[in-house]
């Protein structure tokens, strides 16, 4: 069985040479000037949230942006939204992208929405992290709610087991699409009606509080919370329909 090492810093400014890696998975981690220099292999694959990227001398930051943009020109919508109006026009996008995938995952067999790609979350497990996203940074920070957090959602993969326990979540649990997509589809609605209701003097209104337990305590804009819902729709859609065309495949 391979060594698994999770919340370590044992490898921070580490120098690894003239060593079989293939296999290697880093998954959740910070990887700020990393560099890989002089290595041979194949099907390398490289994702998640970089400020650049240089291939072999070659600086492919905006190549990939791009391209990413125009396969998910919904992720343009969520990460350019300044007014009022460019919020509600990309929820309405989002709300339409995700009706259509909500239609296409229920037409798999339905074991196959609990089915992880290449150790990525199910279909499931996806709209559970969506969840508690908006559950965090909608419910709890804009809202202030006074019980913001569903059981069923799903944290980040780097969240402590604890601070998710804190949160009231059932990690374990294993809901069917239908009892996911019920307090999924009735936070989407909540979103629909602060975005209907939005004005600019919102917009800029500071939260009374944090989005949950584990973010650092700082300065929380409304407009910023909302355009994290925002982005982790768009980005969250784009690796669901990536893996849904996978499982279809496989059906």
């Amino acid at each position: 069985m391979p060594s698994e090492y999770v919340a370590s810093d044992q490898f921070r400014g580490a120098r690894i040479q003239t060593s079989d890696l293939a296999g290697l998975e880093v998954r959740d981690c910070e990887v700020s000037g990393l560099k890989v220099v002089d290595c041979y292999g194949s099907d390398v694959y490289v994702g998640g949230a970089f400020e650049r990227v240089v291939v072999n001398d070659v600086d492919v930051t905006a190549y990939v942006e791009a391209e990413l943009d125009r396969q998910a020109p919904t992720r343009v919508l969520a990460r350019n939204a300044v007014s009022v109006d460019d919020y509600r026009a990309a929820w309405d996008a989002i709300e339409t992208m995700w009706q259509a995938t909500f239609d296409r995952a229920r037409l798999l067999p339905e074991p196959k929405v609990y089915e992880q790609v290449d150790g990525e979350w199910s279909f499931v497990e996806t709209q559970r992290h969506l969840l508690l996203a908006s559950d965090a940074w909608l419910g709890n920070a804009v809202l202030e709610e006074d019980a913001p957090y569903h059981p069923l959602g799903f944290p980040y993969g780097g969240m402590p087991r604890e601070d998710s326990d804190k949160l009231g979540l059932t990690l374990d649990a294993t809901p069917t699409l239908d009892e996911v997509l019920a307090p999924r589809s009735a936070r989407m609605a909540t979103m629909r009606r602060v975005v209907d209701g939005l004005t600019e003097a919102e917009l800029d209104r500071v939260c009374g509080r944090k989005p949950a337990e584990p973010y650092p305590d700082q300065e929380y804009v409304v407009r910023r919370c909302l355009k994290v819902v925002l982005k982790e729709e768009a980005e969250h859609h784009r690796y669901a329909v990536r893996d849904l065309a996978v499982l279809e495949a496989r059906t």
